[in-house]
């Protein structure tokens, strides 16, 4: 199924087209397919080792894929365009380790995604701190510009890590797990935070959870992925019996139980990415791209 005509090269911020990895004789991904557009919410669905993070890879240029192609604002990724893709995307890393007593303040971490790349202590200008201020009152960080990095807590680290991606301007964002070990509330609000960047700014975000439930409000698509493949399209299409029976080559009953829904696949019991309800209407399935 598709939601309409397909989207064009022009309309697409990032497109992976049949993405195989194979790793020392392994299969990591196989004929992975999808695409995003400008001020999309996707999230990258699944249980740990699914090859969540191996797509994050391919897509920052950190893993070559063993066939297929990565198309970034219709151009195919390579070495070439490494400083072109650099602008393009944002990347924000699951965890920030930082001492606590390391005098590094939250304001100096966010300016190092302008200019951490360079030699030497960059230049103070009033663009510069406007810039790095305008960026932290965006994720609302900005009450504790002035504090340690060390000192915050997971939630509040996470938006600085935004806010360092986000200062360089990006159409596409990716996030690795940024919502891991954090509480309901902090979930809530950084979730909240992403949404409101890709309504507000037309910034593409493709976040990756092992739990979509505190992603669920505000998803346009699930690339959800198991053993290496992925189905892709909206919450209603792809959380259903048959399309991720088929994607973990076995039978799986997707179960909703108070108002959650649940994922039991085979004899493991329940699938670690026990999701929340979602009232989407259906766009793609299985095996296809982004429609």
């Amino acid at each position: 199924m598709s939601e309409g005509a397909p989207a064009t090269a022009v309309d697409e911020l990032l497109r992976l087209d049949g993405i195989d990895v194979r790793l020392s004789g392994r299969e990591i991904l196989r004929d992975v397919r999808f695409a995003i557009r400008p001020g999309e919410f996707t999230g990258l669905i699944g249980p740990n080792g699914a090859g969540k993070t191996t797509i994050l890879r391919v897509i920052l240029g950190l893993q070559a894929p063993s066939s297929g192609t990565v198309i970034l604002a219709g151009e195919p990724r390579g070495k070439s365009r490494r400083s072109r893709a650099g602008s393009l995307v944002g990347y924000v890393p699951q965890k920030l380790a930082i001492e606590p007593d390391m005098p590094l303040r939250v304001r100096d971490v966010v300016g190092l995604g302008i200019d951490g790349n360079r030699l030497g202590i960059p230049f103070p200008s009033r663009a510069r701190r406007e810039l790095v201020a305008g960026t932290l009152r965006a994720v609302g960080a900005d009450g504790y510009a002035d504090a340690r990095v060390g000192e915050l807590s997971g939630g509040e680290q996470q938006r600085v890590l935004i806010a360092h991606a986000l200062i360089s301007q990006p159409k596409l964002l990716l996030l690795d797990e940024p919502l891991a070990n954090l509480d309901i509330r902090s979930a809530q609000g950084i979730v909240a935070v992403l949404a409101k960047l890709a309504r507000e700014h037309q910034i593409a975000v493709l976040i990756s959870a092992h739990d979509m439930n505190p992603l669920a409000p505000v998803m346009d698509r699930i690339v959800y992925v198991a053993a290496g493949r992925a189905a892709v399209g909206s919450a209603d299409e792809v959380l259903r019996t048959d399309v991720l029976s088929t994607l973990y080559g076995q039978h799986v009953d997707v179960l909703h139980v108070h108002g959650r829904v649940v994922i039991v696949a085979g004899e493991d019991g329940v699938d670690p990415a026990s999701l929340g309800p979602v009232t989407r209407q259906p766009d793609a399935v299985f095996g296809g791209g982004a429609a």
